[in-house]
């Protein structure tokens, strides 16, 4: 799929999609030029036909080339950089970072190292911790979009 994309995009169809339609509507204001009997009326016509063709044309391209870059304003969350701290002492990590959303729709998991942070309005985040396999978070406080973790060795009973 990905192969019949990159031979056939939208910038090499219109390529060739673009003169052919100038072609067929000069053919056709030609061929309405010759009906009249004037030899000056049907030039101003060719000369019209060929100047919309040319606006035409370059409206087409800027179209095309708008539509590959995305029609969306990115939200303030997506522009800027996420900043999250990570405090390593002897026992325990502490994580400290900025989540969008209310506390019922923020959620945290430790999988295998790896912290994943899932947030309202398609706020995902993962950041990769150096721990071991055995442990986990201890604690979980979440106040005014500002979210703290800590995390150590579990307890095994």
């Amino acid at each position: 799929m990905a192969s019949y994309k990159s031979r056939y995009s939208n910038d090499k169809s219109l390529d060739f999609i673009i003169p052919l339609m100038v072609l067929l509507f000069l053919g056709v204001v030609y061929m309405l030029s010759l009906r009249s009997s004037q030899g000056y009326v049907s030039f101003i016509l060719i000369g019209v036909a060929a100047a919309t063709m040319i606006y035409w044309v370059r409206v087409l391209k800027k179209m095309t080339i708008e539509n590959s870059v995305p029609q969306y304003t990115p939200k303030e969350v997506d522009t800027k950089n996420w900043v999250y701290d990570l405090i390593k002492g002897e026992r325990e990590i502490i994580f400290v970072a900025e989540v969008p959303g209310p506390e019922d729709q923020v959620t945290v998991r430790l999988i295998e190292g790896i912290l994943y942070i899932r947030g309202s309005g398609h706020f995902s985040k993962e950041v990769p911790i150096e721990s071991t396999p055995d442990m986990g978070i201890y604690d979980f406080k979440y106040r005014n979009g500002v979210l703290t973790l800590k995390i150590r060795k579990l307890e095994t009973l």
